[in-house]
């Protein structure tokens, strides 16, 4: 037989096995197995919560198991060891058969996966992780997460370091699937590090080549702040006057002749259709010392505002109105008819 079909057949006998544990011992509480081939036999090594159910009374129920092992699965000289698991919150099947019966006891899953996932990290484990997947509340299945702490969904640590358990939940809706997902107290992580107290630290020599000059001699070389100042500024003259004393303003104010304006005025109405305001008296400033510019404000000319005829709102009736009968038409002509007589 080739070694890859080797492989596949001790990997479907070892499903099966675990497969055969898992239904026979799940009242005592089944954790998970390990097996290893040795020239004396097969040697087989079983994790359970209550190792004396495992046994049975007088050795009944492990002299039952190597037998069916014998038998049904083909194995040569099987030897069975059953251990007790220290800390059962810790294992990742043993929590998932917990939860799975709770809800089948009728436990909601909201409260059943936040006091198992708590009952987990009060253990002391790094991270958990529950899925519930199915028909959790109703009709429709869906997916339920639950999460605390560090966990680790991919690569090797995913396979060596975190232990991963599932377990089904038979309700009257369907089946609702449980995986758990374990990081144990003192797993070493890739990406773990811790930082060292008593570290001895080699002392860091800097070296230094001979061009470079050191912070003292850039100092030394660098010119003082009286030197540096540029010779341009003593050309500078400061004058030695009040600056009020040597600005002094006369402001003297001109009052435009109002004929001139009447005669821009006029000149303004031959141009322009509308009127215009008469403006006041400009007032034009000159100094003695410094000329400054006449500032001319302007008036805006009134707009003309166009006013338009709104139809006048119709009154309306409450009453409908109505075509009028036959009866009525006769009656209209026999008065019409009385008033001409």
């Amino acid at each position: 037989m080739a070694d890859e079909q080797q492989f596949i057949e001790n990997g479907l006998q070892r499903a099966q096995i675990d497969e055969y544990f898992q239904d026979e011992l799940d009242r005592a509480g089944y954790g998970g197995m390990d097996i290893a081939k040795t020239p004396m036999g097969t040697q087989i090594v079983l994790k359970a919560e209550k190792p004396g159910m495992v046994i049975g009374k007088g050795g009944k129920n492990i002299r039952s198991i190597t037998d069916t092992l014998t038998d049904e699965f083909g194995m040569d000289d099987p030897q069975v060891d059953v251990q007790e698991v220290d800390e059962p919150d810790l294992n990742a099947r043993i929590v998932a058969d917990r939860l799975a019966n709770a809800l089948e006891r009728g436990w909601y899953f909201r409260k059943a996966g936040h006091t198992t996932i708590d009952r987990i990290m009060e253990a002391g484990a790094l991270g958990a992780e529950i899925v519930l997947s199915g028909k959790v509340t109703g009709a429709r299945s869906r997916v339920e997460k639950f999460n605390r702490g560090y966990i680790k969904h991919n690569g090797e640590p995913a396979q060596d370091v975190v232990d991963e358990g599932q377990g089904v939940a038979v309700m009257k809706l369907g089946a609702i699937g449980v995986t758990v997902k374990i990081i144990p107290p003192g797993a070493t992580l890739p990406d773990d590090f811790a930082v060292a107290d008593d570290a001895d630290i080699d002392p860091v020599e800097q070296v230094v080549d001979g061009d470079d000059e050191s912070v003292e001699e850039l100092l030394e070389g660098e010119p003082d702040e009286e030197d540096a100042a540029p010779a341009a500024d003593d050309d500078v003259e400061v004058p030695d006057e009040d600056p009020a004393e040597a600005i002094d303003e006369e402001i003297v104010e001109e009052v435009i002749d109002e004929a001139d304006e009447e005669s821009a005025a006029d000149d303004d109405a031959t141009t322009l259709p509308t009127p215009t305001r008469p403006t006041r008296p400009m007032l034009a400033t000159t100094a003695t010392t410094m000329s400054r510019p006449m500032l001319t404000i302007a008036t805006p000319s009134p707009t003309r505002t166009s006013t338009r005829m709104l139809p006048r709102r119709q009154p309306t009736s409450s009453k409908r109105w109505r075509t009028p009968t036959t009866a009525t038409r006769r009656r209209r002509r026999r008065r019409e008819t009385e008033a001409d007589d």
